[in-house]
């Protein structure tokens, strides 16, 4: 199972430790994930999501939410 969120597809990304003497190391910056259970249309769904997607249902509503990422792409 991929570590990416079910709803936003946000993944890890990489980024440079960069020490006091300039060097860059490759270093991997994880996403905080859960497994929430949220009601879609009267049926409780198991979606492992981050919490940054939680603290965005919780403003705007899962139906929202939805709607919103199916128009963007």
């Amino acid at each position: 199972m991929p570590k990416e969120d079910q709803l936003t597809k946000r993944r890890a990304v990489v980024a440079n430790n960069v020490s006091h003497s300039k060097r860059r190391t490759k270093t991997k910056k994880e996403i905080n994930l859960q497994s929430k259970r949220f009601t879609i249309n009267g049926q409780l769904v198991k979606l492992r999501v981050t919490t940054k997607t939680i603290k965005t249902i919780r403003k705007k509503g899962i139906k929202a939410l939805m709607k919103q990422l199916k128009g963007s792409k």
